[in-house]
């Protein structure tokens, strides 16, 4: 028995030393990296991204080394500093010839970010249809929840925990009627009363179809998503920004990233391969360009897409970023389990 007890104090602190030595060291040793904050300005044609001086003042900089004051990224980024310069007077009456004012930019402003760990964690599989044409300005939350199965749509009443076959039956016919195959492999929605108006969810049938569900007026809403010949869809991400524009984000297997459009048309981007369950996505968008930035373990790759065509307009890389500590550990950005990890 103390034989047992020594060899087993002996592999804990095996354990102990193997998980805590890398730790230690790199907490003594390195130092963090981290990229600086980084947007494209269409009025430069290039990324310009800022730090702070020796006085902690904000200046900016671009990739030839030219310096601005924080005045001037406010001008060259009018669309991402547009409450800025509207408060200063200085907001342009145009935009590259076009006229704009400060409503119009904030109409078409957004951001999207997507996380590995989002992707990664256990789903529950319940999910939550909101009315989209409610007579109400405000949203409401839904007095039942829904599931796919094998076979259909499951809608379960919250206060009676029973199945609607009513409603469960409505759903499931006009989803078949529509070419939907059950059960469904991935779906996205934000059921979040903390938003402008509600698009339901956009949902990868097992035949790897796009569809677009959502509830009008207690009635289904279906529609098929026709995507690319070849395509096959892996991952999509609902939107509902406040210009109704785009309808959501799509990925494939082979880690192509879509856009489909509110009419339902699905355009696939220049954007390099990006693969949801190992990088992060970031998107700052205006009615000109995208300015979307991929994180992987090691880099930060920036990109700026045409909000029009989403063709490459310019590309940059902060390379060989250290993100993670080498050596034991047991949780990870990438999902929520806990479990030793080399």
């Amino acid at each position: 028995m103390i034989r047992f007890s020594k060899i087993f104090l002996y592999l804990t602190v095996a354990v102990l030393i193997v998980w805590q030595l890398p730790w230690c060291f790199a907490f003594l040793t390195l130092k963090p990296e981290k990229a600086p904050f980084t947007m494209y300005s269409t009025l430069l044609g290039d990324f310009v991204y800022t730090q702070l001086d020796q006085d902690k003042k904000l200046y900016g900089l671009d990739p030839q080394g030219h310096t601005f004051t924080q005045a001037q990224v406010d001008s060259l980024l009018p669309a991402f500093y547009v409450r800025q310069l509207a408060a200063d007077q200085r907001f342009p009456d145009s935009i590259r010839g076009v006229e704009v004012s400060p409503k119009e930019i904030q109409m078409t402003n957004f951001s999207f970010r997507s996380v590995p760990s989002a992707i990664n964690a256990p789903q529950t599989g319940i999910y939550f249809l909101m009315e989209s044409m409610s007579k109400r300005v405000e949203l409401k939350m839904p007095d039942d929840a829904f599931r796919f199965t094998d076979k259909g749509v499951e809608f379960i009443n919250m206060e009676a925990n029973r199945i609607d076959g009513a409603k469960s039956a409505l759903f499931t016919d006009m989803l078949l009627k529509k070419g939907f195959t059950f059960p469904a492999r991935y779906a996205s929605g934000n059921p979040t009363t903390r938003k402008d108006y509600d698009e339901g969810y956009l949902v990868i049938d097992n035949a790897h179809r796009v569809f677009h569900l959502k509830c009008t007026k207690g009635r289904p809403y279906v529609k098929a998503i026709p995507v690319p010949e070849g395509v096959v869809p892996e991952y999509v991400f609902i939107t509902e920004f406040r210009s109704h524009q785009p309808l959501g984000f799509m990925t494939d297997q082979a880690h192509r990233f879509y856009v489909i459009q509110s009419d339902g048309s699905v355009v696939e981007t220049e954007l390099p391969a990006f693969d949801p369950t190992k990088d992060e996505l970031t998107i700052f968008g205006n009615m000109f360009d995208w300015t979307v930035r991929v994180s992987t373990a090691t880099d930060d790759r920036y990109y700026a897409l045409d909000a029009n065509g989403y063709t490459m307009l310019k590309e940059y890389a902060y390379k060989d970023l250290r993100r993670s500590i080498p050596g034991l550990s047991f949780t990870s950005p990438d999902d929520k389990f806990v479990k030793p990890r080399f």
